[in-house]
């Protein structure tokens, strides 16, 4: 299953990328993290140390074909030299940044990725966590075209979910399975409730909520992963809860088309 997680800039998609990835290993799942942004941090929330970051996916691993990007070689092949080992047996994967000003776009970036993420659903047992950039370039893009769910995250604010229904709109034009909310950041019951009817009215569907949590601050604050700063947190709890439902529901899913 191929999860990718986008919304608005701070909404907190790498510290649930981060903490879900590692929560579904311990699970018991093969999972494969990739930090989709091109000012890539995931490996910081994730538990990698900076010294031991992943190698960017090299472009020259695309070929380009009929029905889009695929890989050159298998997935094994470029999980053993492009990934970097994070704790509880996650592999985490990085796409390309800038490395140089005015070198140009960040297109073959985005195609390796798509490519990568294509090829990983061949395998049924591998749970892949796609942290994403901010902008909606990613769906312009099509990078995120071959995700079974797009997680929208939302904060309780009007720009936030603006920013959520721009995403869904576009990722509505594509292939994506399934797009869905997630409510974030919400400190009484009516910030749940605002998020709640704003998906209502946009026909957007609302998969879970998350606290807020001062927790998830001073993780960040200590540069410490949430999972390993506070384990008992409910956040933690809340996505234990939220992406062992949505790996479950991909299996039915997947079992009742006979794939």
């Amino acid at each position: 299953m191929r999860i990718a997680v986008a919304g608005k800039g701070g909404a907190g998609k790498t510290t649930i990328c981060a903490t879900a990835a590692r929560l579904m290993a311990r699970s018991g799942h093969r999972v494969v993290a990739i930090d989709g942004d091109t000012n890539p941090n995931l490996h910081a929330a994730i538990g990698v140390d900076a010294a031991a970051e992943a190698p960017f996916l090299p472009t020259s691993l695309v070929s380009r074909r009929f029905d889009g990007p695929r890989l050159t070689a298998p997935v094994d092949e470029v999980l053993d030299r492009h990934s970097v080992p994070a704790p509880d047996g996650v592999r985490l994967v990085r796409m390309g940044m800038p490395q140089h000003a005015d070198e140009g776009c960040m297109c073959s970036a985005h195609a390796t990725v798509s490519a990568f993420l294509a090829d990983l659903g061949d395998d049924a047992g591998t749970v892949t966590l796609l942290d994403l950039e901010a902008s909606p370039e990613h769906l312009s893009r099509g990078t995120a075209r071959h995700s079974d769910v797009l997680l929208l995250v939302a904060e309780p604010y009007y720009r936030s979910l603006e920013a959520v229904r721009l995403q869904a709109s576009l990722a509505a034009e594509t292939s994506i399975g399934r797009v869905a909310v997630v409510a974030n950041k919400c400190r009484q019951p009516p910030d749940f409730d605002a998020i709640e009817e704003y998906c209502d009215r946009h026909g957007l569907e609302l998969a879970g909520a998350l606290p807020w949590s001062e927790a998830v601050l001073e993780a960040d604050g200590a540069s410490r992963p949430l999972l390993d700063h506070a384990p008992g947190d409910p956040v933690v709890g809340a996505l234990d809860t939220l992406f062992d439902a949505l790996v479950a529901g991909s299996a039915v899913a997947r079992a009742e088309a006979g794939v």
